[in-house]
């Protein structure tokens, strides 16, 4: 990060345009881009929600300081392009980052963007500000900024504490859009502005949320669309039944499983359908502060008899991967090798090995055939967790459980998890970027909201901490696998796989290109163009 300045990407434009001048001429403009939400979003505040619901649908609204490329596949800091800030420089400290910001956005209601705006969003975020939000995922994604300073309208800089090596790539996740000083944040939930390339239309709860194009937008010639039209429709036999019959252009982001890619191409053999991975774990909550969930024990045994190959194979026709918190080989940025993985008693040996153990703990808790440990496994009313819920009820009753399944309405399922109302959940996490100031910050530290499991280990914190501040990739890297280990071991909150799906789109969506390590940053949707 030292004393490096980020220009913008003014040379690759004009290469772009010396290279391929007539595919910018096959660019059409107009027609309302169709697609579907698979639950109803919670609110249209994005820095206040956890679900992709709400970040999928809202992001064409906004504006991030920086974003990751929306036309390059993997989010990393090379990736890192110019959105409200037109460039940026660190200081010789690595811990003040100067941001010169664009003097021609103007939020959807016209008034001008300014440094002010930066500076009421992130001190919302920080409780500076008198109007706070009302939810707080990610609030310590930003635990290092002591403070924003504006130097005139069109400058800004960040002040940090200490360096932080992924604060660059947080501000570029779609889950860091700048909000509006004016614009209350409860009016944020219900009615968005922001100075992204559409406009907020209608939010109609369980029906549908619409959004037109921004003539005033600050980008020259985006967007082609005229608009963007969300049906929330939850049965998924009924939405991919609707996109075969062209009702929609494209799918929710990862609806279709693997099992699913080969109904959906031979009713739309035209679509193209791109399987990757998600940036999505699958992962085992358990109530530690219920009894008898307190007990470790009890825990180290449903973590030994999780099945994660049989998961795999079923629900993503083999295609997800197994690893520990952190996304695994290839596809992730920071992860354990396969080998060191499979040491761990919990990957170890085969399953009716890791079964048997299992077995034997239970019985040694008192509990056997004839005495079962009786338990409600929750989960999210969405087919993407309800899926592989059905299975880990299956796996727990193999080892004297009797479990059965509770599907929890999904616009109540995250504030129950934080509240701790359950006792076993099976859970699914989106990264918002794919770094450890992510997964980890948010899965384990104490005081996060999304650390639904309550775990805190103040050694894994001050790790984890460590991990933070480091600016070389390989130290940071070797002690990313010191705090996995750790992790493992304590049967933190247990990985059953990282996911893999697929969305489809008809050959008519021009410029939609995936991202295959988060699903949450490539819907600004103005490079997206219908060749109808």
């Amino acid at each position: 990060m030292k004393n490096r300045v980020h220009r913008g990407f003014s040379a690759l434009l004009v290469g772009a345009c010396v290279v391929a001048p007539t595919a910018a001429l096959a660019q059409k403009s107009g027609g309302i881009l169709k697609t579907y939400n698979s639950s109803n979003p919670p609110s249209a505040s994005i820095i206040e929600e956890a679900t992709i619901a709400t970040a999928f649908a809202f992001a064409p609204i906004f504006n991030n300081l920086v974003i990751f490329d929306q036309r390059e596949p993997i989010n990393k800091p090379d990736a890192i392009r110019p959105e409200l800030a037109e460039s940026w420089s660190w200081d010789a400290t690595n811990t003040k980052l100067t941001m010169k910001l664009r003097q021609n956005a103007k939020w959807h209601d016209g008034k001008p963007f300014t440094s002010q705006d930066v500076k009421c969003t992130w001190d919302r975020i920080l409780g500076k500000d008198k109007d706070t939000f009302r939810k707080n995922p990610r609030k310590l994604w930003w635990a290092a900024i002591k403070e924003i300073v504006p130097n005139g309208d069109h400058e800004v800089t960040f002040e940090l504490s200490r360096p932080q090596a992924a604060f660059l790539s947080l501000l570029a996740s779609n889950l860091s859009p700048v909000y509006p000083c004016h614009v209350p944040t409860a009016a944020m939930r219900t009615k968005p502005i922001g100075t992204g390339p559409f406009k907020f239309v209608a939010f109609e709860a369980n029906n549908v949320i619409r959004m037109e194009k921004n003539p005033d937008y600050w980008r020259q010639g985006r967007p082609y669309l005229d608009g963007v039209e969300i049906r929330i429709i939850g049965n998924r036999s009924t939405r991919i039944l609707a996109f075969a019959a062209n009702e929609f252009d494209i799918t929710f982001v990862a609806d279709v499983t693997a099992p699913l890619v080969g109904d959906v191409m031979s009713r739309s053999p035209q679509a193209q359908c791109k399987l990757v991975p998600t940036g999505v774990s699958t992962n085992l909550l358990v109530n530690r502060t219920k009894p008898p969930f307190d007990d470790a024990k009890l825990r180290d045994a449903m973590t030994l008899a999780l099945d994660r190959d049989a998961m795999v194979k079923i629900v993503t026709s083999g295609k997800a991967s197994i690893s520990g918190a952190m996304m695994g080989e290839p596809e992730g940025n920071w992860p354990m090798p396969k080998a060191k993985l499979m040491q761990f008693a919990a990957y170890a040996g085969t399953m009716e090995e890791r079964r048997a153990k299992a077995r034997k703990i239970m019985a040694d808790l008192g509990y056997g055939p004839d005495k079962k440990l009786k338990v409600k496994v929750g989960t999210r009313d969405f087919q993407a967790f309800k899926d592989p819920a059905v299975l880990l009820v299956d796996q727990l009753n193999q080892i004297y459980f009797e479990a059965e399944l509770e599907i929890i309405e999904s616009t109540l399922y995250y504030g129950r998890v934080a509240r701790g109302d359950y006792a076993v959940v099976l859970n699914l996490t989106g990264s918002g970027v794919d770094d450890p100031d992510v997964t980890m910050v948010e899965g384990y530290t104490c005081n996060s909201e999304r650390n639904y499991t309550k775990y805190c280990n103040k050694d894994v914190e001050a790790l984890i901490e460590k991990q933070s501040q480091e600016i070389d990739p390989k130290r940071r890297l070797e002690l990313v696998w010191t705090i996995e280990k750790i992790l493992i071991e304590d049967a933190a909150r247990p990985i059953i796989f990282h996911g893999f799906a697929g969305t489809c789109w008809h050959p008519h969506v021009k410029n939609q290109v995936l991202h295959e390590n988060s699903i949450y940053n490539n819907w600004r949707l103005e490079d997206v163009w219908l060749d109808k």
